[in-house]
């Protein structure tokens, strides 16, 4: 006689099976959204979310949000526009990365690359070097390279949280760029 029931072997299997289902498309659920997490390299007509300068045309550290439920990230021509940005009262939207340019290893004329999460990233407020705003904040992913800079060029090495909104007033950058 046979039985046309499940038997509990063929039902744990099945049940196994579904369940390596599921984990392998949260797995690539997860991979995938890790994938449109990673920096995106800037080209010859990124634009600054904030002004539409390009961002090739202009030396010093740039930065990109990458906000929730939008498939490209906003660039910045500047660091000091970034953290603006970041710290005004009225930003609400979500944001799930945020990248800025590792100048111990880019190229300050032409940074191109070298993409490093900001909330770890170094920086030195007040340096004589400048970007595409005029003066800048330098954003290193190593101390050491961050008290070099700040040695050759002035300023003050900080750490992202210690970056307030009193230090990123557009009003001596920006609103007096003629450049644009």
């Amino acid at each position: 006689m046979t039985c046309s029931c499940i038997t509990r072997r063929r039902a744990l299997g099945t049940l196994g099976l579904a369940a390596f289902t599921t984990l392998l498309a949260a797995c690539g659920d997860k991979a995938g959204e890790a994938q449109s997490l990673a920096p995106v390299e800037i080209d010859r007509s990124t634009s600054c979310e904030l002004d539409g300068m390009l961002l090739a045309d202009y030396p010093g550290p740039k930065a990109q949000i990458h906000y929730a439920g939008q498939d490209k990230p906003a660039f910045f021509c500047d660091t000091v526009e970034l953290f603006n940005t970041l710290l005004a009262a009225e930003q609400v939207r979500a944001i799930r990365a945020v990248y800025v340019q590792d100048m111990g290893q880019a190229d300050w004329n032409e940074p191109r690359g070298h993409w490093i999460d900001a909330k770890a990233g170094i920086y030195v407020l007040g340096g004589k070097r400048h970007g595409s705003m005029g003066p800048t904040i330098a954003s290193f992913a190593q101390e050491p390279d961050a008290a070099k800079f700040a040695a050759e060029h002035g300023g003050k090495v900080l750490r992202f949280a210690e970056i307030t909104r009193d230090m990123v007033d557009l009003s001596g950058g920006a609103l007096h760029d003629t450049r644009m």
